[in-house]
């Protein structure tokens, strides 16, 4: 029976974008600004954003304690909400669309590994969340998902396939209960 052997991990294959300067600056940037709840201002995080490369709509709210790896391979639209404690994990693209809510403790991770492999190899995917849905408190988006328009994932729910729009999805893995309907 083959046994997993991380000495033999290669990550050469991906590449994070940024030179190592901006990702050095970023690193220290998202530890004092963002990751810490000491810099409660909103109009400087979405300024910083912006200068290290990710795209802001108007209206994006940012609450403190939110970790994000890498702001170029960020795309956020207008009225979109990023709770207390969010990590997107974003070693690939990830597109946040409009009126959005990303509630506390919400991950979005666009990478795993696979387990099958003796090497471990990572896996990356897009992660896209359309217009006007609710990611809930501790919720978990998976690599290559994409939350359709006003599609709501409960609190602790794991989205590892697409969800439709306008339905409710619930439980590890998340499956659909019921339509949402908006009075």
């Amino acid at each position: 029976m083959q046994q997993t052997d991380l000495s033999v991990y290669n990550n050469h294959p991906y590449q994070p974008g940024g030179n190592t300067l901006k990702r050095l600056l970023w690193y220290y940037t998202n530890a004092i600004f963002f990751k810490s709840a000491l810099f409660p201002i909103n109009g400087l995080k979405t300024s910083l954003l912006k200068l290290f490369g990710a795209k802001l709509g108007t209206g994006v709210v940012i609450k403190p304690a939110v970790n994000i790896k890498s702001p170029w391979l960020l795309s956020i639209g207008n009225h979109t909400w990023i709770g207390e404690g969010v990590w997107i994990d974003n070693l690939v693209m990830v597109t946040i669309g409009s009126n959005v809510c990303l509630s506390q403790n919400a991950i979005l991770q666009t990478g795993s590994h696979n387990y099958k492999s003796k090497t471990f190899n990572l896996i990356t995917g897009l992660i896209v969340v359309e217009d006007g849905a609710w990611i809930g408190c501790a919720a978990i988006i998976n690599q290559g998902v994409t939350v359709g328009s006003h599609a709501v994932l409960t609190t602790g729910s794991v989205a590892n396939k697409n969800l439709e729009p306008y339905f409710i999805y619930q439980g590890n893995p998340a499956v659909k209960i019921r339509a949402r309907e908006i009075g």
